[in-house]
């Protein structure tokens, strides 16, 4: 199989450059290649801009909009064909919530939706459902591209999806944890002829302090038939402060990135 190409996946939090870190993040990218496809959420500053038209001449950029603050940004490199949609939808019904952002690549005939996602955070019940409604609407996806197509479509869907469990206030003995959440979303995509993709390293975020355990929150789902590049028997890498060697450099990395992990994956044509 050869690769159709590169993607990356990242929450660089509360993205904006008051202290330069725009430009950290940017060349991060560049030296992954940079990536055929990247995603950024969590963009709230025009500064960042700048930075990706001048670093990356070679990419057109798209974004988010609406009244929320927290944007999705993705690149795309120049010579590929690339459509860009906002997809409401998967706001939930809720106006403040981020839409998802669908870019529809065509590369030698073949067709790749992807659909990057940002879901509601927060472990109380309404957060859960919220996920939940989101991830539903990201899997019956599938079979709207389906039968626009009249063939099951190389679609896929990733982001952070804050699969972090659910506190039962009162029914504590009700409580889901982050990892049940995770295979629910995997047996949930399992049903609709998809897959959670496997990552090398297991989790992705951190805040670097003392009060709370690494998470698994960044996830890639896709349909069954699509192949990826394997990554020491994964289909998806962890950049960042999961491959430091001690905490300390994980504390560094956090400061001068983001508490998230970069996900990275090349998808393989069959």
């Amino acid at each position: 199989m050869t690769r159709a190409f590169s993607l990356a996946s990242w929450n660089v939090e509360h993205f904006r450059n008051p202290d330069s870190r725009a430009d950290r993040v940017v060349d991060f990218l560049v030296d992954l290649g940079p990536p055929d496809v990247f995603a950024l959420y969590e963009v709230e500053g025009k500064e960042v801009f700048d930075e990706l038209v001048t670093k990356m001449p070679g990419f057109t950029f798209h974004i988010t909009e609406g009244p929320q603050v927290q944007e999705i940004l993705v690149g795309v490199r120049s010579d590929l064909t690339a459509f860009f949609t906002q997809r409401t939808e998967f706001k939930s019904g809720l106006w403040a919530l981020r839409p998802g952002a669908l870019l529809t690549l065509t590369i030698e005939d073949e067709v790749y939706p992807i659909l990057f996602l940002h879901t509601k955070s927060g472990v109380e019940p309404l957060g859960l459902g919220l996920r939940d409604d989101m991830l539903i609407r990201a899997l019956d996806f599938k079979d709207v591209l389906e039968a626009a197509s009249g063939s099951v479509p190389n679609y896929m869907f990733l982001g952070d999806l804050n699969t972090m469990g659910m506190q039962y206030t009162y029914l504590r003995e009700r409580d889901i944890t982050a990892e049940l959440e995770v295979l629910k979303a995997a047996n949930f995509a399992r049903g609709r002829g998809m897959k959670l993709l496997a990552k090398d390293v297991p989790t992705t975020w951190w805040n670097g302090g003392t009060g709370l355990a690494p998470s698994n929150l960044d996830q890639v789902v896709a349909v069954e038939h699509m192949a990826f590049e394997d990554f020491g028997g994964a289909e998806v890498t962890v950049l960042g402060w999961p491959k430091e060697p001690t905490p300390s450099a994980q504390r560094a990395w956090i400061a001068d990135y983001s508490d998230h992990g970069c996900l990275y994956l090349e998808i393989q044509r069959s």
